[in-house]
């Protein structure tokens, strides 16, 4: 294996480890103390995991993977939004509603099943199941990631406008943006599993 795809293998490997440990902690606060209080003990955990996938366009933006760099940008940068912008800023809309634990499920569920998933690429081999739910798993958890997030968003446009009329405003451009920006990352995961289908359909 080459120093280029051990790295890649680790990454991967490591980013799924500490999704599958936020998912974890959601899962475990949700079911302990209720959805609506899973802010608390799970808003630094994803925070730090999630600036952490900075690291995913830089790796675009080398070349050191295929993946687009527009796309991969917008989807990183929509999520630190969430996490700085809007958790770390405006906690009081946050905290209490459980759309933020729906918000981390879908990410974490996502991404445990994406960095699996390239990890067993990268070395290979994909099991036949770990490739399907790559692929489909995305028609229910993109949807609820994108309306637990813009449900975020707008429910920080109240405390937004008493700190600084100009930040609410730009709240409201960016739930403005969210549909189209949310149809072209769509989009491009339906293409991606077009191709990744027909190629299964020509190997059987």
């Amino acid at each position: 294996m080459s120093l280029k795809s051990g790295y890649l293998v680790a990454y991967n490997a490591v980013s799924a480890a500490l999704w599958a440990a936020v998912l974890a902690r959601v899962v475990t606060l949700a079911t302990q103390v209720g959805v609506r209080n899973v802010f608390d003990g799970a808003d630094e955990l994803v925070r730090l995991v999630q600036t952490g996938a900075l690291l995913e366009v830089v790796h675009s933006a080398v070349g050191l993977v295929r993946a687009p760099l527009l796309t991969t940008a917008m989807q990183v940068a929509s999520r630190l939004l969430l996490v700085w912008g809007i958790s770390y800023n405006y906690p009081q809309s946050t905290r209490s509603s459980p759309a933020f634990a729906g918000m981390l499920i879908a990410w974490s569920v996502t991404e445990v099943i994406r960095y699996s998933y390239f990890v067993f690429a990268l070395r290979g081999r994909v099991p036949g199941p770990l490739a399907w739910l790559r692929y489909n798993t995305f028609f229910i958890l993109y949807p609820l990631g994108i309306s637990c997030e813009c449900w975020l968003v707008f429910r920080a446009i109240e405390p937004a406008q008493k700190q600084n009329p100009l930040i609410a405003y730009a709240l409201w451009a960016i739930l403005a943006v969210y549909v189209p920006g949310s149809y072209v990352l769509f989009t491009h995961m339906m293409a991606q599993r077009r191709r990744i289908m027909r190629g299964k359909k020509r190997a059987d």
